[in-house]
C-alpha cells in the first residue's frame, strides 16, 4: 500500500472575511463555497470556514475561506486568524454607512496582526438593495485610493460579482506565488553550482603533487 498522499491542488490559500456583524460575511461564504443563500440572519459564533477549489492561470487552487464573527466580544478570536492569512477580504453593507465607516478600524486590525504582504480586497455587499443604499460609490472609490485596496460591490443574494471578487484576489495571490518561484529555483541552482565548484576545487587540490 502506497503511504504517500498526492495533493489535489497546486496552491493552498487561506482567505479571511472580516467586517461588522450583519454585513453578510456568512452569506458571501455560502454563496461562493456552496452557491446557496438564506434570508435568515446568520450569526457566526467565533469562526467558520469552507473550502472551494478553483482553476486560475492553469493552476488548481484550493481556497480555505474563514468567516469571522463581527461582534466586538469575538475580536480577540478574530485576530488570531489573521496570522497565516494569504488574503483578507473586508466587507461592509452598502445599506449601512456605519459598517463602511468601520472599515478603517478593521484595516488597523489587519495591519496589526497580518503580514505585510497579505493581499486585501474591499467588498460592499447587498448592492441588490439599491433603494436602501447608504454608501455612495464616490466615497468607496476615495477610500479605495487612500488605503490602496481594490474595491468591488457584490450581492450574496443574487450572486452578482461573487465569483469575480474571490477569483480576483486569488489570481493576485497566484501571480505573486509564481513570481517568487523562479527566484527560489534560481537560488537553489546557484547554491548547487557553488557547492559543485567547491568540491571540484577540493578534488583538484588533492590531486596536486607535493
Amino acid at each position: 500500500m502506497n503511504s504517500s498522499i498526492s495533493k489535489d491542488y497546486d496552491y493552498l490559500f487561506k482567505l479571511v472575511l472580516i467586517g461588522d456583524s450583519g454585513v453578510g460575511k456568512s452569506c458571501l461564504l455560502l454563496r461562493f463555497a456552496d452557491d446557496s443563500f438564506t434570508d435568515s440572519y446568520i450569526t457566526t459564533i467565533g469562526v467558520d470556514f469552507r473550502f472551494r477549489t478553483v482553476i486560475v492561470n492553469n493552476k488548481r487552487i484550493k481556497l480555505q475561506i474563514w468567516d469571522t464573527a463581527g461582534q466586538e466580544r469575538f475580536r480577540t478570536i478574530t485576530s488570531t486568524y489573521y496570522r497565516g492569512a494569504d488574503g483578507i477580504i473586508m466587507v461592509y453593507d452598502v445599506t449601512d454607512k456605519a459598517s463602511f465607516e468601520h472599515i478603517n478600524d478593521w484595516l488597523n486590525e489587519v495591519n496589526k496582526y497580518a503580514s505585510e504582504d497579505t493581499c486585501k480586497l474591499l467588498l460592499g455587499n447587498k448592492c441588490d438593495i439599491e433603494d436602501n443604499r447608504d454608501v455612495a460609490s464616490t466615497d468607496v472609490e476615495r477610500l479605495s485610493e487612500v488605503i490602496e485596496v481594490p474595491a468591488m460591490e457584490v450581492s450574496a443574494k443574487t450572486g452578482h460579482n461573487i465569483d469575480k471578487a474571490f477569483l480576483s484576489i486569488t489570481e493576485k495571490l497566484v501571480n505573486l506565488k509564481m513570481q517568487k518561484e523562479p527566484v527560489d529555483s534560481e537560488v537553489k541552482t546557484v547554491s548547487l553550482n557553488t557547492y559543485n565548484d567547491y568540491m571540484q576545487r577540493v578534488k583538484s587540490m588533492r590531486c596536486c603533487p607535493l
